[in-house]
């Protein structure tokens, strides 16, 4: 083995050897229980971030947990088509060759889309196998799949015909650019400095007015209504009166409503039931008509002065025209929350518009109830109230989209315009009779209504598979906090309507990847790091390390290539522990008759690290695993157990023990760690001399040990003898004695438990005698966990010397000290001094006190 691991050749050739096993396939042993994942399917757009490499090797980690444990695990991959962002992208490309969407037709479009499918759909599913991820290629899927498909055409279908599926006039989220509604989820929210219009609108009997405060005057073209809270004092009297619509000169009534806050300005708010998702409830409350004003492309179409202006034109021409009219009261600076589309960028239209809704309160229902009855976990635990309480407020659902890629809506018209339902045209023809099929709808699907059925549709539902049988419902579901609400509650409303059962047991939110110093993380702004590029340089399994590490209740993590440099530097010292142990053993040996005190320890230690480990993975708590595993190996083994072992490992009569310990903890380890670092786990388990060694460590079963490992008397025992290595190491660092080189003698008073060969080899202690130092020899003591020890230092230090240099080092610092106070002190110092400065001094003052004490602490041995 050489001296050092290289991860890139060791990371693909067990990856192609575990998938040429056919290792990532579910056992067919009908059996063993079954755990399942189906992933959360990429974008065909996608391409490695630090997201997904949390995320999949996530579900990779409690796959391969799942099969040591036993389990026949299927991990299910595919991607998503991802409507808008796919045929962004498309659009992108078309624009660059000087043509567009537009200009080459819809039937040519989607044949240019499969092309881009075809050529870079797969580039995220292979970055996944360079992360390591043992998922089932053989079983990947596509939301466009043929089969897939119809499944989603079924489920529009049924939903149509049960009435859960309806067409109707709602606001939502419009893309101008684009010209299609969108989803929350493609939007994100931006604050900006905006302006504040207040606006009287004088009532008609002309006895005053009521000033609204607006930060969109555009809109007040389609205003309809008035309203102001019950309760407010201020409208006592006038609530049914009516106003004059500015500039348009049209009645509006003044209408009492729980919506608006009396304690925001006058209390009085304009509604416009077609531009507002708020003032729609009302204008459905109050019965109220709901003009449009803006078109598909954000721009007036509203006969009059206005017509054809896009909206920010109108908004200063109408701001124009009310102060002409003697309108407008007065205009504040005002920070404003405005939704912003996620591909156009384009600032999102709130607009009534007439499209397909889903009946997700009914949906709702049953989820609701399931969580309530803890079917569903989720993890952590605090996220089940966020999703209860979206679930307990959910709206209708807009499910069609203005675009060409996708799944087209199964509906086709008459001349008329009554709607038919069906698989393809000839059965929405069948349910028709004979009224004539003219034309099918042109919009395609929400992105989400196809990946709702993700967990099931990918088994093969509607049909009853043997893979829909065995392996529905899922396990595990592991996903995006953003997503909850978007994706998870579709996926159990769908779930346990059309399958009477739900999509998985848990759910599992990982954290958010950040920065280092704490930005998020975005190819846009330049803030993204290459997952690719760490694999290539540092190795998957550091970055699995680094990020998996970190993750577990904690729900942001700061990534910095600095840790991953630390994972692969722990990566070095597993390796060169594992070389240092079979350098050390030749044969397999024989389990001993005998064990010191020191091996009951390590076998404790590693009793105790395992049942940590086991309860981490099973509770999803990631971080604590990689904890528990990395204070074993490096502190228990590395620096102890190796340590103390060397001398019997050296002798011929005394080897045998410390080898058999060493196995016993290294085969443990290793498949312990596996999980979380497959690779290179896997290539050192290929070296070990062990009996009954598994083909794989991948297929190997979780350690079982035996509970005579569990020793926690020995336990106390030796970390009592640690202690007091440490103690002793620290008055030989007080004396400046040198680490690893002997001194004569040391003493100890207290219960060693026959460990006292630890406590000498370990401490660097030729002869270890118990009792005190013979009367009249000068020494220096201290005391730990119950035992006192003992240094004489006639002949190994210079006493006056030492404190000699003690005392001018301890001047030094003093001096230092004081210099520093007084500045902290100076108040004219403070004041013009820049707060950086200031902390500066801080930091250095704190240095010099903690040294003082060090040195302090140095003298009083000698006290």
């Amino acid at each position: 083995m050489p001296t050092r691991y290289d991860a890139s050749s060791t990371e693909a050739k067990w990856y192609e050897r575990w998938e040429a096993a056919g290792l990532f396939q579910p056992d067919p042993d009908s059996s063993k229980p079954v755990y399942t994942i189906t992933i959360p399917p990429p974008n065909i757009t996608g391409s490695l971030h630090m997201g997904h490499a949390l995320c999949y090797p996530l579900q990779d980690l409690l796959g391969r947990y799942r099969r040591m444990r036993g389990d026949s695990v299927l991990i299910l991959p595919g991607q998503d088509h991802a409507g808008i962002a796919t045929q962004s992208v498309v659009d992108k490309q078309l624009r660059k060759e000087g043509s567009s969407a537009a200009h080459i037709g819809r039937e040519k479009f989607v044949e240019r889309v499969w092309e881009w499918r075809k050529e870079s759909g797969d580039t995220i599913l292979n970055q996944f196998r360079a992360l390591g991820c043992a998922f089932d290629w053989s079983r990947s899927r596509f939301t466009l799949d043929p089969a897939y498909h119809d499944a989603v055409l079924k489920v529009f279908v049924d939903w149509f015909e049960r009435g859960l599926i309806f067409r109707g006039k709602r606001v939502v989220n419009w893309d101008p650019k684009l010209k299609t509604s969108v989803s929350d989820i493609e939007t994100e929210r931006q604050v900006i400095r905006g302006k504040l219009y207040h606006v009287r609108y004088p009532f008609a009997d002309g006895s005053g007015h009521v000033v609204i405060a607006t930060t969109r005057p555009e809109t007040m073209l389609a205003d309809v209504a008035v309203a102001v809270h019950p309760s407010d004092k201020r409208y006592e009297g006038l609530v049914g009166k009516t106003l004059i619509l500015p500039l348009v000169n049209r009645e509006i009534p003044l209408v009492a409503d729980m919506y608006p806050d009396p304690a925001f300005g006058t209390g009085a708010v304009k509604i416009t039931p077609a531009h507002d998702a708020n003032d729609y409830q009302v204008g459905v409350r109050h019965n109220l008509p709901m003009p449009v004003i803006l078109d598909e492309t954000a721009h007036i179409s509203m006969e009059g002065p206005y017509f054809g202006m896009d909206r920010n034109e109108a908004r200063k021409a109408i701001v124009a025209d009310l102060e002409a009219g003697g309108f407008l009261e007065k205009i504040d600076d005002h920070e404003i929350a405005v939704v912003i589309s996620d591909r156009s960028k384009e600032v999102i239209e709130p607009l009534l518009s007439e499209q397909w809704f889903c009946d997700q309160p009914k949906l709702a229902e049953p989820v609701i109830d399931a969580v309530k009855r803890g079917e569903v976990k989720f993890h952590p635990e605090r996220y089940e109230a966020i999703f209860l309480a979206w679930m307990e407020n959910i709206r209708e659902w807009c499910i069609s989209r203005q675009l060409w890629w996708g799944h087209r809506i199964p509906v086709w018209y008459t001349a008329e315009g009554e709607a038919f339902a069906g698989l393809n045209q000839e059965d929405a023809q069948r349910k028709a009779g004979d009224k004539p099929l003219v034309r099918q709808d042109d919009d395609v699907l929400d992105t989400w209504f196809s990946s709702g059925l993700w967990p099931f549709a990918t088994l093969g539902w509607p049909e009853n598979t043997a893979d829909l049988k065995r392996f529905y419902p899922t396990s595990t579901l592991v996903t995006d906090r953003n997503i909850i609400n978007l994706w998870v509650a579709r996926m159990m409303m769908m779930g346990y309507d059309l399958t009477g059962e739900k999509p998985f047991s848990d759910v599992v939110i990982y954290a958010t990847v950040l920065r280092e110093d704490g930005r998020r993380m975005s190819k846009s702004l330049g803030t993204g790091i290459d997952p690719m590029e760490i694999i290539n340089t540092l190795g998957a399994d550091a970055l699995r390390y680094t990020l998996l590490s970190q993750t577990g209740e904690n729900q942001d993590l700061r990534y910095s290539e600095r840790k991953t440099e630390e994972a692969r530097n722990f990566a070095n010292k597993i390796w060169n522990a594992t070389r240092f142990v079979l350098m050390n053993v030749d044969q397999t040996p024989q389990e001993p008759s005998n064990l010191e005190p020191v091996d009951q320890w390590l076998l404790s230690r590693l009793s105790q690290t395992e049942a940590e480990v086991r309860a981490a993975y099973d509770g999803y708590d990631e971080q604590g695993a990689c904890q528990a595993l990395y204070r074993f190996f490096w502190g228990d083994v590395c620096d102890w157990y190796i340590e103390v072992s060397k001398p019997r490992l050296n002798d011929e009569t005394q080897r045998q023990t410390p080898q058999w310990v060493l196995l016993q903890a290294f085969d443990a380890f290793l498949k312990m760690l596996h999980p979380v670092m497959p690779h290179l786990t896997e290539e050192l388990y290929s070296h070990l001399p062990i009996g009954d060694k598994a083909p794989f460590l991948m297929s190997a079963p979780w350690p079982v040990l035996p509970d005579s490992f569990r020793q926690p008397e020995a336990e106390a025992t030796i970390e009592r003898v640690f202690e007091a290595t440490r103690t002793l190491r620290a008055l030989r660092a007080g004396l400046d004695l040198a680490a690893m080189k002997p001194v004569p003698v040391a003493y100890y008073e207290g219960d060693l438990g026959g460990a006292e060969q630890v406590l000498a080899s370990q401490a660097w202690v030729e002869e270890l005698r118990r009792g005190r130092p013979p009367e009249g020899e000068r020494f220096v003591s201290a005391a730990a966990a119950g035992i006192d020890v003992h240094l004489p230092i006639t002949g190994l230090v210079d006493v006056e010397k030492l404190l000699g240099t003690i005392d001018r080092e301890v001047a030094k610092r003093e001096a230092e000290v004081t210099k520093l106070e007084a500045q902290l002190l100076n108040p004219q110092f403070i004041e013009r001094a820049k707060p950086e400065a200031i902390e500066k001094l801080r930091a250095n003052l704190d240095e010099h006190q903690a040294a003082l004490a060090r040195l302090r602490e140095r003298r009083a041995l000698f006290a």
